[in-house]
């Protein structure tokens, strides 16, 4: 029995070691760099940018002026920013949402979102991504670029506040080859829809789609 207690409690010493080692990093005035292949805990900073190496896991990611870049493989919590763009690169797993509120957001190749992605005022760029939530944005152009799956659906809303919009400019969404959206398209403002003829949509509500069957879609 002592020698069944002794080896529980070794074996929860050794477990607990990782997670003592995940400290949170916040700072004001700065930026922060995960280095590679290490465990953090939140990273959190005013007036600064966010670097994620490679291999890196962490928890929530937060910035309110700055970038916020996130390498290969990493593992994270959600991620968001005010002032400034969102980069996430391959295989990464992103476990919650990702948020800007100017600035843009694009997700590499065999990336997974947990949550939803949405911006304000930017464009939003998924590359054979998986996202279990949905795509929100104001202001900023959708493509749900080659073999992506949204599980959820795409909403452009109409600007409810006053917000610099290029006059006669409408956001452009594209629904690449074989990417699938499997929930609805909702736009409360006029937008461009480009489908690709092989990609699958849910319902789509205020636009009408053009279907296209090249790699890229038509540029007017």
């Amino acid at each position: 029995m002592k020698a069944h207690s002794l080896t529980l409690l070794m074996a929860l010493a050794a477990a607990s070691g990782p997670v003592l080692a995940q400290e949170d990093i916040s700072k004001v005035n700065g930026s922060i760099r995960a280095e590679p292949g290490q465990r953090y805990g939140d990273l959190d900073t005013v007036n600064g940018s966010i670097r994620v190496g490679d291999g890196v896991e962490t928890g929530d990611i937060e910035t309110v002026n700055g970038s916020i870049k996130v390498g290969d493989a990493a593992r994270t919590g959600s991620i968001s920013t005010v002032n400034g763009g969102v980069r996430l690169a391959g295989e990464v797993i992103a476990r919650g949402n990702v948020e800007t509120v100017n600035g843009s957001i694009f997700s590499d190749r065999r990336s997974q979102i947990e949550g939803s992605v949405e911006t304000v005022n930017g464009g939003i760029g998924l590359v054979e991504t998986r996202l279990a939530g949905d795509i929100r944005t104001v202001n900023g152009d959708v493509t749900v670029g080659v073999g992506s799956v949204v599980s959820g659906g795409i909403q452009i809303k109409k600007p409810s506040f006053s917000l610099s919009l290029t006059p006669g400019r409408k956001p452009r969404v594209i629904i690449g080859p074989n990417a699938v959206v499997q929930g609805a398209l909702q736009f409360e403002r006029e937008v461009v829809l480009y489908v690709h003829r092989s990609a699958k949509i849910g319902a789509v509500a205020g636009a009408v789609p053009v279907a296209f069957d090249t790699d890229t879609a038509p540029e007017n």
